[in-house]
């Protein structure tokens, strides 16, 4: 089968079209290049290359530079030499950030406000796929010259894939989770009949052939060394299922043996003497829990309270899940030796983030087999542990150890609270960012990437250029951080699912669905713990206002029951 021959059914196939797309990004963008070219610097090495790393499901404390104890030297690293942002707010989960982190816009703007199932024209920021409202990250660098590939978890629908929305190469998948350790039909090369890699029987590992793809692209855009490059690298890790090498898991069980509630403790004191959260943070007491499908609810339980066998299983399903954090880490670690080797490392702009809090799907005990309406879960005894997180394996670790990876905040993935939108960031560019192993705590979102990518590369967004229909940035670049400078306060909005919560200066209005807003004081208490809505009905009503015009605007419009997710990936 050759290029544009693909069945029509195909997703994979209809991802890597290159047919035409009845939009601004190929012709009209096209014909801006000459202008758009005219603004930007002459040559590549005053701009920088790019470098995106997004990790999936990642907690806010999991990573050593906040307070983890999970080995990630390379991301320290990066820390060292860079900036920490410790207020920088996702989307609340997988597809609605990786919407507004390539579009800078809202996910309903972009068409992406729930996950990737199309409710019709009738609900526009509900598509399901990124939408002719948006343009993507490189579908704006392009005019100005940039080279741009992909390599990880796209997770924003079939049709249009990453190809049609800009990108040059692509390897990954293109739903949302499957098996770290089985290539087909999970992980596909784009366009097709592109080289691809060919990997010996039980040698693939999802992670290893992320970070050897985009070595592969980083050689592919070396080959014009004119043209600088933006590489989005977007980690499937550590996502459910949980998969990880069997000696790399038996290093950190003994670790998870203490539990939950202690390393909640330990991961506390040290970030407050790393300076990520002030001396007065609380830590919040046990979260709750929601299982959709199962229809029960609870709180996390302590960890004490369980017998032996399950602390033995659920210690190894943390352990797995701090194995695969160390093994992301040493795939950065290679791709950023490479750019130390090439002498690319100094003006290369490197941001890493978290495209949600920690999953907490669904209970405390975790599940096996598959996730959906068929959800269930196994105690493993005995020898049978040794087999979780190999081949044939399908774990999630649960609410009781997402809770951890969230220390100290409330909640998880999903949610509005801080526990579902906190996620760690780190910003790297010795040639361009002023700032070396600081902390920043201004408050920022993902919306900023794109603002920020403009700014760097010299680029044009084209909200509104002849007629486009392409909606403005909501995000601003994040330049001035990088110089230390001061910036004034703004508002930040959310929803996914019925949860929603708006973000004003040291103000946070915050709810579940269904429920009545909360009000926090979050200088003084990001914790979450003491609403102060009752005290402040002004400023609920206020920032309730500001949050409906906001929804209005952006298209949002959650159902008064949202629906779980359907399965989208079992044992193979």
């Amino acid at each position: 089968m050759t290029p544009g021959d693909e069945h029509p059914m195909d997703p994979i196939a209809q991802a890597g079209r290159r047919g035409p797309r009845p939009s601004w990004s190929r012709m009209a963008l096209l014909a801006l290049a000459p202008a758009l070219l005219a603004g930007t610097p002459s040559a590549a090495a005053e701009r920088p290359n790019i470098l995106v790393i997004l990790a999936d499901d990642l907690g806010y404390s999991d990573i050593g530079c906040f307070g983890g104890e999970i080995r990630t030297p390379n991301l320290d690293a990066l820390a060292a030499g860079g900036l920490r942002f410790t207020q920088f707010y996702n989307a609340t989960r997988c597809c609605p950030s990786r919407a507004s982190l390539l579009t800078g816009l809202y996910p309903h703007q972009a068409g992406v406000g729930d996950m990737t199932g199309d409710e019709g024209p009738r609900r526009p920021g509900y598509r399901g796929h990124l939408t002719e409202r948006s343009a993507t990250i490189p579908e704006v660098l392009r005019p100005a010259g940039y080279r741009s590939s992909m390599v990880g978890k796209w997770h924003l629908g079939s049709n249009p894939g990453p190809i049609r929305r800009g990108f040059d190469d692509f390897y990954g998948m293109i739903g949302g989770f499957n098996s770290f350790w089985q290539e087909a039909p999970f992980y596909t090369r784009l366009p097709p009949g592109r080289p691809k890699r060919a990997y010996p029987t039980g040698r693939f590992y999802s992670t290893d052939a992320f970070a050897d793809y985009a070595l592969d692209f980083l050689a592919e855009s070396r080959r014009d060394a004119a043209r600088p490059w933006f590489l989005y690298l977007a980690f499937n890790a550590p996502h459910f299922p949980l998969h990880a090498p069997r000696e790399e898991i038996d290093r950190y069980a003994p670790t998870y043996e203490k539990g939950w509630d202690a390393i909640r403790d330990e991961r506390i004191a040290r970030m407050k003497q790393r300076g990520i959260v002030s001396e007065s943070t609380r830590l919040t007491p046990r979260s709750d829990w929601d299982h959709p499908f199962h229809r029960e609810q609870g709180v996390n339980p302590a960890w004490d309270s369980l017998p032996a066998d399950r602390r033995a299983d659920l210690a190894r399903r943390m352990a797995t899940y701090a194995a695969m954090v160390e093994h992301m880490d040493a795939a950065i670690g290679r791709v950023v030796a490479s750019l130390k080797e090439r002498g690319e490392l100094d003006n290369t702009l490197i941001l890493f983030l978290s495209d949600n809090g920690a999953c907490a799907e669904w209970d405390p005990l975790g599940f096996d087999v598959e996730t959906g309406p068929k959800t269930t879960n196994i105690l493993h005894k005995g020898a049978d542990l040794a087999s979780m997180g190999g081949p044939g394996s399908y774990q999630s670790y649960g609410s009781g150890w997402a809770n951890a990876s969230n220390t100290p905040w409330r909640l998880y993935k999903h949610y509005a609270h801080e526990g579902g939108i906190s996620t760690p960031m780190i910003a790297h560019w010795p040639a361009g960012l002023k700032r070396k192993g600081e902390l920043d705590t201004r408050v920022g979102h993902l919306v900023d990437v794109m603002a920020t990518c403009v700014e760097v590369s010299g680029a044009r967004y084209p909200a509104g250029a002849d007629g486009l229909g392409v909606l403005p940035m909501e995000g601003r670049s994040l330049l001035p951080a990088f110089r230390g400078e001061p910036e004034g306060a703004r508002p930040l909005f959310w929803e996914h699912e019925g949860n929603r919560a708006v973000r004003e200066g040291r103000w946070k209005l915050v709810a579940r669905q269904g429920q009545p807003w909360e009000l926090y004081d979050i200088e003084a208490d990001r914790s979450e713990l003491t609403d102060l809505a009752a005290r402040e009905p002004d400023r609920v009503a206020r920032m309730s206002k500001a949050w409906d015009e906001w929804a209005a605007r952006c298209f949002v419009a959650p159902k008064a029951v949202p629906e779980p997710e359907p399965s989208g990936g079992r044992r193979p």
